[in-house]
């Protein structure tokens, strides 16, 4: 999976991304082009 320097241009390369919050993460899903696949954040865990 390429790095993408900011999710929200990350949304941007295709009208079906969009932009979710799961589990403290932010990913981009895109149902017609899964290429499009990204993640952001996961490092900090709670104690």
């Amino acid at each position: 999976m390429k790095v993408v320097n900011s999710l929200k241009s990350a949304k941007t390369r295709h009208p079906d991304c969009r932009v979710v919050r799961r589990r403290g993460k932010v990913y981009v899903i895109c149902k017609s082009n899964p290429r499009f696949k990204a993640r952001q954040g996961g490092g900090a865990k709670k104690g």
